[in-house]
């Protein structure tokens, strides 16, 4: 009996499996890719042989269609659909939980960001409030991390200038450097708060470098500013030199660059204006001075005019306005200090002040209608100009105070 050829025994079969059959036909050498294409789409197993004869393990099926997940994933591939990891699928799950309880946009943020959010836990950002004023908690100093004022407390360095042992520039300084004792223990914290009640020392240290520091007497000429150089004036520190210092001085002081150093005036004189100038390292010398509290005489020399009267001004300017300059004028809205005022001689005032406002005199006397013509301080307290030529200075003696 004659054997069915592949194409009777072909008919037989439905039509999905006749093709391939024919397939298997015409291309022999493919057979073994064609069986296992088939045994794919059709999910099942086999233990057939792979093309090297190996006995093929009951997965492997499931491992080629693995394969063809992993080709589709690739890019570019026709229907591509990235496959997410289990750090980017966790993120996805966060975001959509935030974006249901608590909106779109941190749900957005939080999808835009999977990867860092999964890798960190969420956190609670709730921040206590800062507490208020009325609270009567202390607020923080954030600037220096310390508390604020307390009632009956103040800054040590503050303290320490009330109580005249320095300035609190130097009262800085000095705790900076454990300089400072407060009930017998060192204080080194900037900002420490005492009460008026505690005791102050300072350690010799503190006195050592307080009595290296000096203070210049010089005599102001015209042209020179009293602190910092403007419209290309020179500052009057400048003058303070080893040539320009007074020949007559009798100090035994030797002249050092270190006198330089921090060496502000106390007390101004303005362009136009001469005279008696203290420069000093001291600043217990500068509270006294020019503090708020302070009452050191200064005594000035005015040469003025009156209109059109240049000589003998003094019988032509009334005696009421004199009264005035001495007192009951004010000053950008503040009340000035009583003043000594008197006429020298015909063409001059004499003007004795205990407070030092910005060109007072001056601007006194243009209230009166009187024009400064020269401005000369000769006296600060007890400190007089006396013979110190202009443009020379000299250091203050330790006999002489103001």
């Amino acid at each position: 009996m004659p054997m069915p050829t592949s194409t009777s025994s072909s008919t037989s079969l439905p039509p999905d499996r006749r093709r391939a059959a024919r397939r298997l036909d015409t291309a022999p050498t493919k057979a073994p890719r064609a069986k296992r294409q088939r045994e794919v789409a059709a999910g099942e197993q086999s233990h057939g042989t792979d093309r090297g004869g190996r006995a093929r393990s009951a997965g492997a099926g499931e491992r080629t269609r693995a394969q063809a997940l992993a080709r589709r994933d690739k890019p570019g591939h026709l229907g591509h659909k990235p496959r997410q990891s289990p750090a980017q699928a966790l993120a996805k799950r966060i975001g959509a939980q935030g974006t249901a309880e608590q909106g779109p946009a941190r749900g957005a943020r939080e999808q835009g960001g999977g990867a860092r959010q999964a890798e960190r836990a969420p956190t609670d950002r709730t921040r206590p409030s800062r507490p208020r004023a009325d609270t009567g908690v202390p607020r923080r100093d954030i600037r220096r991390g310390i508390e604020a004022d307390v009632p009956g407390q103040m800054r040590l360095s503050k303290r320490m200038s009330e109580l005249g042992l320095c300035s609190r520039r130097e009262a800085d300084e000095w705790i900076e450097k454990g300089w400072v004792r407060v009930d017998g223990q060192i204080v080194d914290t900037l900002g420490a708060k005492v009460t008026a009640t505690q005791r102050i020392d300072v350690l010799p240290n503190a006195r050592a470098a307080q009595a290296r520091q000096v203070t210049i007497v010089l005599h102001k000429p015209v042209g020179y500013v009293s602190g910092q150089p403007e419209d290309d004036y020179p500052p009057a520190v400048a003058l303070v030199t080893p040539a320009n210092r007074w020949s007559e001085d009798p100090a035994p002081t030797r002249f050092s660059a270190t006198h330089l150093r921090s060496l502000a005036p106390a007390g101004r004189l303005d362009i136009d204006s001469t005279g008696l100038l203290v420069l000093t390292q001291d600043g217990r010398i500068a509270k006294q001075l020019i503090g708020e509290q302070s009452e050191v005489e200064k005594e000035y020399l005015v040469r003025v005019r009156y209109g059109t009267h240049t000589q003998q001004v003094d019988r032509y300017f009334p005696t009421d306005k004199l009264a005035h300059l001495r007192e009951g004028l004010s000053l950008d809205g503040v009340r000035l200090k009583p003043a000594q005022v008197d006429w020298q001689n015909g063409e001059q005032l004499r003007f004795v002040l205990r407070e030092g406002r910005k060109r007072q005199i001056r601007r006194m006397c243009d209230l009166v209608g009187l024009e400064v013509v020269g401005l000369k301080r000769v006296r600060i307290g007890q400190l007089v100009l006396g013979a110190l030529p202009s443009g020379k200075w000299r250091y203050l003696r330790a006999d002489e105070h103001f």
